[in-house]
């Protein structure tokens, strides 16, 4: 659930084998500029003020986490990679900030009840796997008058095609049943997950560019770092498909490609703010 995952369907196959997102070099990934606006948007959107206890939640190497951190002291993160977390812990140490990082899930939150005003979340609960269980434990954590500030995906784009066509063919792998993931992009979805908790949702879109010098670096790159390709690329290579299923999902980057000269596509995604319905 580590912060600023790729596009795609959540969760994974059923029968896949677990994500550790200490698997592979995710903080290659986590820490590209192109990544960092849409974190600090979401610290944008959360307004932290210098009081305000903020948790970020599935915070992998630490972008928002140290975002907040330069407007409060109060900053906790949380993810279940362990080992991230000692990234994120040594990034902390270099910015000289103060920030406490603890293993943790979205479904059980490794703090007090209502003891948070800010949760902030970039790409990272859209992973867990208990979309209810999730909102049930943020909103159990979050004060009175906090809000949460969450990004998703939008299911459509080059991205989402490739990561599609990949999760199909680990699924066909496994032979594993089609999972029904959660529409966290959806206004109406996300209204009706935060309803029982007396949380009202808004939503805005707003679009992330990744780029290389070309499809084939670009691949290579998520298919080296990325857990979830890492993981993935091991079930297919048991199953004799790696390479077939590598030359489909060049393809479609070629053919989804922006930039002629080099390598661009243009993902959308959404920033949804919730807060107590008063």
């Amino acid at each position: 659930m580590s912060q600023a995952g790729r596009p795609g369907p959540q969760p994974g196959p059923p029968g896949a084998p677990a994500l550790d997102w200490s698997t592979g070099s995710y903080e290659s990934t986590a820490e590209q500029d192109q990544l960092l606006p849409a974190a600090r948007l979401v610290i944008e959107r959360a307004d932290v003020g210098v009081d305000d206890r903020v948790l970020d939640l599935g915070c992998g190497t630490g972008n928002a986490a140290l975002l907040a951190a330069a407007h409060t002291t109060r900053v906790t993160g949380v993810d279940p990679a362990a080992r991230l977390l000692d990234v994120a812990r040594a990034r902390a140490a270099g910015d000289g900030k103060d920030v406490t990082f603890l293993v943790g899930d979205a479904g059980s939150i490794p703090l007090q009840d209502s003891s948070v005003d800010v949760i902030v979340s970039v790409f990272a609960v859209i992973f867990a796997p208990d979309p209810s269980a999730a909102a049930a434990e943020m909103s159990r954590v979050l004060a009175p008058t906090g809000r949460i500030v969450l990004s998703a995906w939008v299911p459509s784009g080059t991205l989402i095609k490739m990561t599609t066509t990949a999760s199909e063919a680990i699924r066909q792998a496994l032979g594993a049943p089609a999972p029904e993931p959660f529409a966290w992009h959806d206004l109406h979805a996300l209204t009706r997950l935060f309803a029982p908790h007396r949380l009202a949702v808004e939503v805005e879109q707003h679009s992330l560019p990744f780029t290389a010098a070309s499809p084939r670096e670009f691949l290579e790159i998520e298919v080296e770092n990325h857990p979830v390709a890492v993981t993935g690329l091991r079930v297919l290579e048991q199953a004799g498909r790696a390479d077939a299923v590598r030359s489909q999902l060049l393809t479609i980057l070629e053919e989804g490609n922006e930039d002629p000269q080099q390598f661009r596509l243009t993902s959308p995604y959404i920033v949804a703010t919730a807060r107590h319905d008063r």
